[in-house]
């Protein structure tokens, strides 16, 4: 009997043990519950404070966006485009405002006639013009101070449908995509895109236009856009010369083989005949900034040509021994300028030769 007690006991005692486990169990469950909860709802504020934002800035942003008809040699096409100025100036992609006759933009439900006054194939952006109507526009704001991460939206016309909002975020800066260089800085959105939204504007969460979509990535999982500094330059120029002047020095630029004042720039060769041949620059000089373009990597001279303007003087700051000299160039056009905006550089370990200079 003794035994059997002793037996029945331990079940006992084991038993309570297992439920006054299961208690704790329940306990830590709920205190675990009781702590994931203020996340959980900070998450959902942060969902609905994201979608209070875009829908904000979709609407406040949503006149100033048009859908673009046109005919080509193929047919009928249609994309989006937006306003800059209130005398109906619009910003599109190339794509949509280039190799295209009667152009009409859709304004209010009705279809008003616009007309081309720019394509400039080597930046990807077209203009066009809506005469003889005040029109509302979009702010303009700066793409240098975007970073990896910053949300974003665009407001388009996918497929041709009625206008669309979609949200993503700066996925990063290229310069070149599957060893091809662009003819500046893009920036890559990881936000999917679909026929008819090329020209759609890139806005941030203030409702100002940070780019312009220019082309999809992998079949339209992403996009790129061209950051609106090197638009608004584009537009600069025709506002000045009524045409884009794309800038060139003619020298070349490769890696050097350590860096000096903070630049891996070195100039290989100072090209005969170009505006750079009686400048004073010799080969082996560190490029040390081009206008007001600060130079660090061969690469850097990709964005610092584009900014020149074709018949201004720009300052080249170079470093020779310890010596620092400025030299003064009248640029000349560049010789890719009625190229496609992304060309191809034939890359090899020993030199990079971008250019302000040749053309690959």
């Amino acid at each position: 009997m003794s035994p059997r007690r002793s037996d029945s006991s331990l079940r006992c005692r084991a038993s309570r043990s297992f439920f006054a486990s299961v208690a704790v169990l329940r306990v830590g469950v709920a205190v675990a519950c009781v702590a994931i909860a203020p996340v959980l709802r900070a998450q959902a504020e942060s969902a609905s404070e994201i979608s209070r934002e875009v829908k904000e800035v979709f609407t406040r942003s949503a006149k100033a966006v048009v859908k673009i008809r046109a005919t080509d040699e193929h047919g009928k096409l249609s994309g989006t485009g937006f306003f800059i100025d209130p005398a109906g100036t619009i910003y599109t992609a190339f794509s949509v405002g280039a190799d295209a006759d009667n152009f009409t933009v859709e304004m209010d439900g009705k279809e008003v006639p616009a007309r081309q006054v720019l394509a400039d194939r080597r930046s990807g952006l077209a203009m066009l013009k809506v005469d003889d109507t005040t029109t509302p526009c979009l702010p303009i704001g700066r793409s240098d101070g975007l970073e990896v991460a910053t949300p974003v939206l665009t407001v388009g016309f996918p497929l041709d449908l009625p206008q669309t909002p979609s949200f993503g975020m700066i996925a990063g800066f290229d310069r070149k995509l599957l060893g091809r260089y662009f003819s500046t800085t893009h920036l890559r959105v990881n936000l999917p895109t679909q026929r008819g939204e090329a020209g759609a504007p890139l806005l941030n969460f203030k409702g100002e236009v940070v780019g312009v979509l220019v082309s999809s990535v992998d079949n339209g999982s992403a996009c790129y856009a061209l950051p609106i500094n090197a638009a608004e330059k584009i537009h600069s120029d025709f506002v000045r010369f009524g045409e884009a002047r794309h800038g060139w020095v003619g020298i070349n630029v490769a890696e050097a083989a350590a860096p000096l004042e903070g630049s891996r720039a070195e100039f290989t060769d100072i090209m005969p005949g170009t505006p750079a041949a009686d400048s004073g620059a010799k080969r082996g000089d560190i490029l040390l900034q081009v206008g007001n373009t600060p130079v660090r990597e061969p690469e850097d001279v990709l964005d610092a040509s584009f900014f020149i303007t074709a018949g201004d003087r720009v300052p080249i700051t170079v470093l020779r021994g310890s010596q620092k000299l400025i030299f003064e160039v009248e640029a000349g056009f560049h010789p890719a300028a009625q190229r496609p905006p992304i060309i191809a550089s034939p890359l090899s370990p020993q030199a990079m030769p971008l250019g302000l200079d040749r053309t690959p």
